[in-house]
Parts: structure tokens; C-alpha cells; sequence
């Protein structure tokens, strides 16, 4: 699309929800004096022109011209300020209801409802504060999600029993992280202090579970002093996510979106991991084996693109006695392995991101992500095979977390 059609129907779109939620705004507050009326429509429709010249810039200008710093800003104040308004939208469309179902009566029945020539049927002004108020909430919200839910980072701990894990493989630590997207960040200090977080755990082996960046290789460069810390006895294994192939972004050339992707590949070994590209490696101790699998991106919902090829990755595993899959996308799990792949004992995925909103609290588990992802955050378990989906360790988008935190999750394996 046009970036110029879409500034104008985002613009559109904006206006016709302002005119709708200023009408509320004008109701909750018709008793103030005319002074105080005249601030409120300057500031209302100020910050409408101010929203609309936000879009304006950071879809008209490149990137580069206005700075991430006030992209994320221009992002952040859409985000929260319409999700805000459309808490309203609700109250008064009910309000509506409530005076077009009036209106009806009165035409119909003249002597039931007495309205003065002229005057109409009003709107509730109980309905408009009761709506203007509890909008108030997701924006505080999602205003405490970006100053502190952002990068408060959770270490989750969880013990996996598998039937047939050698003995001597018993008690291995795995650490996993998943959805960096390095593009987002912009506090370094704190992004730090999270991967000091995994590396405290002093885990035998670390998996990541893709989505490095958001689109680009580049977005690394400031972090590979973060990163390239995040290590283990045993190695580090990763794959390769969604976002990590440049397919949301427009390239000047097939060429360069493929350069891109292999200067990504090439990040990963800076860092000192081993990126599992369809292939697989084997832990050895002993005589005893388990195997490492980890494939590209394949995802079973919407339009996610299936480069992986488990057929590939499998293919000379027969001998270990258990078998990590990593796979970015937990409906790949539903989608083929647990249909083809039954001696696949764990697959380790992220991207969900648990949408980075929703609610736990001890068992209480809800996001709204969980109505597109059977299987979205936690560990999961059918026949003996088991998923476990990283919340993620960054954000995309939205620049915060509210309620689902940014996870650090460490797995320790025993024998069934």
C-alpha cells in the first residue's frame, strides 16, 4: 500500500474515533465554565493533530531521518492513547442504543417520553464518566508496562521428567532465551542486567529459540557486547525465527535481503553460537547421546513462512536415546512433530511473546494470544512429548509487557 493512502485512512480512522469519544468528553463535562470548556477542545483536538503528524512522520520519513528514539515515542503514544479510547467507544455506543431505543418509543408512543421542542434526547453524562474513567486504567497501565514491565525479567525454573533420559544426562541445566528482537531495545543498562540474570544460573547449556532482530542484522551491532557474555560448558544452540529472514521490511534487491540473512547467520557465530540451520548435533557423555535439533522457521498459523525441514534435521538421530528440538513457532508442534516426530521428547519455542499482555497469577493463566495459539506460554505435555514456550526476552511493537513478563526460563531434565 501507498505510505500516503495509509497515513490518510490511519488519519481517517483517528478522526472518526476523536469526533466520536470528543462527544463523550463533551457530556462528562458539560457543567464546566466556558473557559474550561474552550481548554479542553483546544486540548483534545491538539493532541489529535498531534497524533495525526506522529503518523504523518513515522510512516512519511525515513527511519534514519527521525531516530529510533522518536519512533518508539510516536509508537508508544499511539499505542496507549488509542487502546485508552477505544475503552470509551463501548459506553457509548450503549449510550446510543439507549437513546436511538428512546427515541423509537417516543415516536411510537408520544405520551410515554416528554422530550422539550428542540432539545433531543441527551446523552448519559454518567455513562461518559463511567467510560472516560476506567480508560484511564489501561493507559496507566500501559504506561507502568514500558517504564518498568519492559525489563523485569523472570527466571522460570522447571523440572522436566523424561522416560528415557540416560542417567547420565540426569540434572542437565538448560537455559533458554527467545525473541530478543534487538531492534526494540532502548535501554542497554537493563537489557544487561537481564542477561546477567541467565548467566548467574550457570547452566550447562543454553538453547535460543529465535528472533534475534526485528528485521535487520544491523540491529545487533550495539548489543554484541550483551550477547556475546551468554555462554555454556556445552555450548550455545540457536535457530533462526520469523523476523529474522527480512520479510516485513522492503529491500532495494533479492540480493541484499539475502546478504542481510547471511550477516545475520554470521552474527550468530560472533556471538559464539551455534545456529542449527535443518541439522542437528549430538551431546555426548560417555557412551550416552541426546541430540540437539534445531530447525528454521515453520509456522502452521496465518501466513508464517515453513523454511524448516524436520525430515532434514532428523535424519541421523536414530541413535540418541533423547531428542531437544528447537522450533521458533509452538504450532509446529501440533502441526507435525508430535503427528510424525513422536520420539521428539521436548520441543523448546517462542514467539508468542504471550502477546506481552495478560494476566498470571498463580495458576490463573490469560492473554489474549491464547485464542490464535492452542499452546502459547509454559510447558505443555501430550503422549510423552513435551513443548515448552518461552514468553521471550524482548518486545516488538508495544514496548512494554503488562502482566506477562520477559522470561528467562531454565529447564532441568530427570529421569521418568
Amino acid at each position: 500500500m501507498n505510505k500516503i493512502v495509509l497515513v490518510g485512512i490511519l488519519s481517517t480512522l483517528i478522526l472518526i474515533v476523536d469526533y466520536y469519544v470528543f462527544q463523550g468528553v463533551k457530556s462528562a463535562t458539560g457543567s464546566a465554565s466556558d473557559d474550561t470548556d474552550r481548554y479542553i477542545k483546544f486540548g483534545f483536538w491538539g493532541l489529535t493533530a498531534l497524533s495525526i503528524f506522529g503518523v504523518a512522520i513515522y510512516n512519511l520519513l525515513p527511519p534514519e531521518l527521525i531516530g529510533k528514539g522518536l519512533r518508539t515515542i510516536i509508537m508508544v503514544w499511539l499505542f496507549m492513547f488509542y487502546i485508552s479510547k477505544i475503552v470509551v467507544l463501548p459506553f457509548l455506543i450503549i449510550d446510543d442504543l439507549r437513546r436511538g431505543v428512546m427515541y423509537l418509543i417516543g415516536k411510537l408512543s408520544p405520551e410515554t417520553i416528554t422530550v422539550e421542542p428542540g432539545t433531543g434526547i441527551t446523552r448519559s453524562k454518567f455513562m461518559s464518566q463511567i467510560g472516560l474513567g476506567l480508560a484511564a486504567i489501561p493507559f496507566f497501565f500501559l504506561i507502568y508496562g514500558v517504564v518498568s514491565g519492559a525489563h523485569d525479567y523472570k527466571v522460570i525454573n522447571k523440572k522436566v521428567a523424561l522416560k528415557n533420559l540416560p542417567d547420565s544426562f540426569k540434572g542437565l541445566r538448560i537455559g533458554q532465551l527467545s525473541d530478543i528482537h534487538s531492534g526494540s531495545f532502548y535501554n542497554k543498562e537493563a537489557v544487561e542486567k537481564g542477561v546477567q540474570k541467565l548467566i548467574n544460573q550457570k547452566v550447562d547449556v543454553i538453547f535460543f529459540t529465535g528472533d534475534l532482530v526485528n528485521n535487520t542484522a544491523d540491529e545487533m551491532t550495539n548489543y554484541m557486547d550483551v550477547f556475546n557474555k551468554v555462554q555454556a560448558p556445552l555450548g550455545v544452540f540457536s535457530v533462526l525465527g520469523n523476523h529474522d529472514y527480512g520479510d516485513y521490511i522492503q529491500w532495494g534487491s533479492a540480493a541484499a535481503k539475502t546478504q542481510n540473512l547471511e550477516d545475520l547467520k554470521a552474527t550468530h557465530g560472533k556471538l559464539g553460537w551455534q545456529l542449527l540451520m535443518n541439522e542437528h548435533v549430538m551431546l555426548e557423555r560417555g557412551d550416552d547421546k541426546i541430540a540437539i535439533i534445531g530447525i528454521e522457521n515453520w509456522g502452521a498459523k496465518a501466513d508464517f513462512p515453513k523454511y524448516g525441514s524436520m525430515e532434514k534435521a532428523h535424519k541421523g538421530t536414530e541413535d540418541a536415546a533423547v531428542k531437544l528440538l528447537l522450533s521458533h513457532d509452538p504450532s509446529h508442534w501440533d502441526a507435525e512433530v508430535t503427528q510424525k516426530y513422536k520420539d521428539v521428547d521436548i520441543m523448546f519455542a517462542g514467539h508468542t511473546h504471550g502477546m506481552q499482555f495478560g494476566v498470571e497469577i498463580g495458576d490463573l493463566k490469560w492473554s489474549p494470544v491464547k485464542y490464535m495459539y492452542k499452546q502459547w506460554a509454559g510447558l505443555y505435555e501430550k503422549s510423552d512429548q513435551f513443548l515448552y514456550v518461552n514468553r521471550g526476552f524482548g518486545f516488538l511493537g508495544y514496548p512494554g509487557r503488562v502482566g506477562i513478563l520477559p522470561e528467562i526460563t531454565i529447564i532441568e531434565l530427570d529421569k521418568a
